[in-house]
């Protein structure tokens, strides 16, 4: 009777198996949106998120699909790209290159989580309530840093002593840049300096901007890191190494293509910070309840041949602080 109840088990065990595999829940595949302005891609920065999905278990094709949306630096594209991505319901969107891809898909839905991998003052664009509490369907990370724009001035000066006139590049349709103006013109009071800012868009080239710069009498260049600086990042180099103007930039890349100086965050490392937010929103996290990610460190790129081409000595104490140094 042992032996017969242990077959009839067995029996039954071999039966059901296939049905309670069958009963299983599949596995869930999350899809997300990105939206991009499509100014940022020379610069991998995108990759960086796909590698910090990566690193939390996620794999593109298995357990989550990617739907992309390039707008290719033709910003009046970017709200129909947004819709598109809703129209597919996608789970969540993260949106690339600041304020302009953020808002239009903000724009498109109240309810999709969004969440930012770069924005420089989302409180002062209007697109969260405040960095402690976002509110609403959008959070992320944020350049913005205190005293940055007046730390940037410092350092140029630090290696410029004779410096007076300082002009900065900025692009209207990028309003924490235009933010960021404001901020170092208010900095530069502080420093005995003077902003002169240039708005590229009045241009209808670049040449025409750098002549614009050249009859300001300008002395100095200061960039941020908006997208559209980025684009022009070796012609901007080219002028300033031709034009002996001390340059600070926020990205490593331009002092790593020529430029003078670089400080700011490190914009690889907050990209692939901002798969954390994706991880626990889809974990169940509310994008309201999330803070806005500020940076907490920050890299000084010091390009020494450029210094020499400029005829500059960098202090021994900068020398010290630098991150990298480019000879």
């Amino acid at each position: 009777m042992r032996r017969i109840g242990l077959v009839v088990v067995l029996a039954l065990s071999f039966t059901l198996a296939p049905l309670a595999a069958r009963a299983q829940p599949a596995a869930k595949v999350y899809r997300i949106g990105w939206l991009s302005d499509g100014v940022r891609l020379e610069h991998g920065l995108q990759e960086e998120v796909t590698r910090g999905l990566a690193e939390l278990g996620y794999t593109e094709g298995k357990n989550v699909l990617i739907e992309r949306r390039n707008a290719e630096g033709k910003f009046e594209r970017l709200p129909k790209l947004a819709r598109e991505l809703v129209a597919l319901k996608v789970d969540l969107i993260v949106t690339f290159g600041g304020v302009p891809a953020t808002r239009a898909a903000k724009a498109a839905t109240a309810s999709i989580p969004i969440v930012m991998a770069e924005a420089g003052d989302p409180v002062g664009t209007g697109l969260v309530a405040s960095l402690a509490r976002p509110g609403g369907n959008v959070t992320g990370l944020s350049t913005m840093a205190p005293d940055i724009t007046r730390k940037k001035l410092q350092l140029l000066r630090e290696v410029a002593p004779k410096i007076s006139r300082v002009a900065t590049l900025y692009h209207r349709s990028f309003e924490a840049t235009v933010l960021n103006v404001r901020e170092a013109e208010a900095a530069a009071l502080a420093l005995g300096l003077t902003v002169l800012p240039i708005e590229m868009g009045a241009f209808q080239t670049m040449d025409a901007a750098f002549a614009a710069i050249a009859r300001a009498g300008a002395d100095a260049l200061l960039t941020f890191g908006d997208p559209f600086v980025s684009r022009h990042q070796r012609e901007i180099v080219a002028f300033a190494a031709a034009n002996r103007l001390p340059a600070i930039y926020s990205l490593r890349e331009f002092a790593e293509g020529g430029g003078l100086l670089a400080y700011g965050t490190s914009y690889p490392a907050m990209y692939r910070r901002a798969a954390s937010y994706v991880d626990r929103i889809l974990k169940g996290a509310k994008p309201a309840d999330l803070p806005i990610e500020q940076p907490t460190k920050f890299e000084l790129v010091i390009n020494l041949k450029s210094a020499k081409a400029f005829g500059l000595t960098i202090p021994q104490t900068l020398l010290l602080r630098a991150d990298q140094i480019i000879e």
